[in-house]
């Protein structure tokens, strides 16, 4: 994949690794995240709202089946949550407003479902930044941030 801000279109020039050219894709796959050549995530959103959307017909088949809530909540955190929220660290605070809304309702038809008010998506990816730079910041193995203010 080539990342090219350039004005002009001009094609990118091969690149050749060990004899064999190298196919130029618009997107890639990358430990389970979509990248595209314009740094943007609507593909990887478009992505996760599919497999979300898979997971909530299961979860509603489960309420159907009067399944307590209790199961329903642990059924949407451990198969719909991680796959909505995977990687929302590295993805969460650049998508657009129109595919924060497709999540956002996504996950309030899993809370109907559900029966109880789940965290939209700008919360959950709060928090789970906040926890991950606590952790950068608790670790002795990193840097103090001092070092980079100075």
């Amino acid at each position: 994949m080539v990342v090219d801000f350039r004005k002009s279109k001009s094609p990118p020039s091969p690149v050749c690794i060990s004899g064999k050219d190298v196919e130029i894709v618009p997107s890639y796959r990358f430990l389970g995240v979509q990248l595209d050549n314009k740094l943007e995530w609507s593909t990887n959103t478009d992505a996760v709202y599919k497999k979300a959307m898979s997971r909530l017909y299961f979860l509603r088949r489960l309420r159907s089946f009067s399944v307590c809530s209790r199961m329903l909540h642990m059924f949407y955190q451990s198969v719909m949550a991680s796959t909505i929220f995977f990687a929302a660290v590295c993805w969460g605070a650049g998508i657009k407003a129109k595919d924060a809304n497709r999540l956002n309702k996504l996950i309030k038809k899993a809370g109907s479902a559900v029966g109880c008010r789940l965290g939209n998506l700008d919360e959950v990816v709060r928090d789970r930044m906040v926890l991950k730079l606590q952790t950068i910041m608790d670790s002795p193995s990193h840097p103090p941030i001092t070092q980079w203010t100075n």
